[in-house]
């Protein structure tokens, strides 16, 4: 055992004059390794009993966050501690990585607030549906450099959360998700169009997703080159465009179905050909 005490106590190095031994290089990485895992766990334990209590998942994310940050933090502490290493010794390379921070990881840092001012501020959520440019998709999660956007077409994109910041942003359901929709529908001319409001105010009214109030309307938009134009306008509680869809793809079923047991046709472009002049029919 005294063989193996002074072998722990070997000096190897000296940092700012406190002298490192082998021992401590030994158990210092396993103290470090069970904190980074300790405060793991705290970090899911808060989360999951935060989310068993129904509370916002952008609130818990910044406090996993915050427990996660603070945590590292005083592993390290504890480990200079452990070592009889001062703070002041990294005054030197602190300076020196400042520098380097300053001039090569200005995007880094920019993005890194940007997360922060996100999660804080919270013009966009987890669960947002949102456009940014030709991209629409829901919010799945908010890093510190990126935001996780799935795509309508079931693609994960990450987007740096400088340009969610910076451009401009559509958020579809920001305040509430209240959303309305049209349905453009043309029949032929000589159809009764008091008829076919009717009709449409059936298949509107009759579909569970559509609200009351707001309720929708039917306008009668146009006299078209080959129809009678009428639009369905209607709200409805819609997590975002992908769903918005979806209503409106039933709500042309159904009007093709109520059309057809009606006798209302639904218009199609037609052209009328006029020939002028004489036209001669050789025979042989």
């Amino acid at each position: 055992m005294e063989n193996i005490q002074q072998a722990l106590d070997t000096h190897l190095i000296s940092i700012a004059g406190v002298d490192i031994t082998l021992g401590q290089v030994v158990s210092i990485p396993g103290f470090v390794v069970v904190g980074y895992l300790l405060v793991r766990w705290i970090v899911r334990i808060t989360g999951g009993m935060m989310e068993r209590r129904g509370i916002n998942p952008d609130l818990i994310q910044v406090v996993q966050r915050g427990i996660m940050i603070v945590g590292l933090i005083v592993v390290f502490i504890t480990t200079l501690d452990l070592l009889r290493i001062p703070l002041t010794a990294f005054a030197f390379v602190s300076g020196a990585v400042a520098i380097g921070v300053g001039f090569g990881a200005q995007n880094i840092i920019n993005n890194f607030i940007s997360g922060w001012i996100l999660m804080w501020e919270r013009p966009i959520r987890i669960g947002d549906y949102i456009e940014l440019g030709d991209t629409q998709g829901t919010v799945e999660k908010i890093n510190t450099r990126s935001t996780r956007i799935r795509r309508v077409d079931g693609v994960h994109m990450l987007v740096p959360n400088s340009r969610l910041l910076e451009d401009t942003v559509v958020n579809w359901t920001l305040v509430d998700k209240l959303l309305r929709s049209i349905v453009r529908v043309g029949v032929a001319y000589g159809s009764d169009v008091r008829k076919v409001e009717q009709a449409l105010q059936e298949v509107v009214e009759a579909h569970e997703f559509i609200l009351n109030d707001p309720g929708p309307e039917i306008i009668f938009e146009d006299f078209g080159d080959s129809a009678l134009v009428f639009d369905v306008y209607f709200w409805v509680q819609s997590g975002g465009e992908k769903s918005a869809r979806q209503i409106r793809s039933e709500i042309r079923f159904e009007i093709d179905r109520l059309f057809a047991e009606n006798g209302i046709v639904i218009a199609f472009p037609q052209r009328d050909v006029h020939i002028d002049g004489v036209v001669s029919v050789r025979r042989e």
